[in-house]
């Protein structure tokens, strides 16, 4: 099934089911939907739109849909990064590094992390 993007909010719930696997709509509207002031309906709404779209898998159990991620949100994350850089960078990163370089907010770990990823592609530029 081919997976289409998603926004912020959908993003949210299905790192929520992530984190709680098996979980029914009555589950997601208490622990999603309510702190965010979602009426059931519209949890219940996004919750098959993600599964429609291929985020989310369902299976009765116990008398209800019981929800869980079919993909984490990490890779939703990538996808989505992915489509940005290729969409509207038009497949070019350098704008993106650019406005990270300007935020001056990186922190240590973020910087780690780039400084790990980097190292990553010159290895496998090396390794071609």
């Amino acid at each position: 099934m081919l997976k289409r993007t998603i926004g912020d909010q959908e993003l949210a719930l299905l790192e929520y089911v992530s984190m709680h696997p098996k979980s029914s709509v009555a589950d997601v509207q208490a622990g999603f939907g309510e702190p965010r002031g979602l009426a059931r309906s519209t949890v219940l709404t996004m919750m098959e739109r993600l599964r429609t779209k291929g985020y989310l898998g369902r299976r009765r159990a116990e008398g209800a849909f019981r929800y869980s991620a079919s993909s984490g949100a990490t890779d939703v994350m990538r996808g989505a990064v992915g489509s940005f850089v290729e969409k509207t960078l038009r497949g070019s990163v350098s704008p993106f590094v650019a406005w990270m370089s300007e935020r001056g907010e990186v922190s240590d770990n973020e910087l780690a992390e780039l400084e790990a990823l980097v190292s990553t592609l010159q290895s496998k530029r090396k390794a071609r």
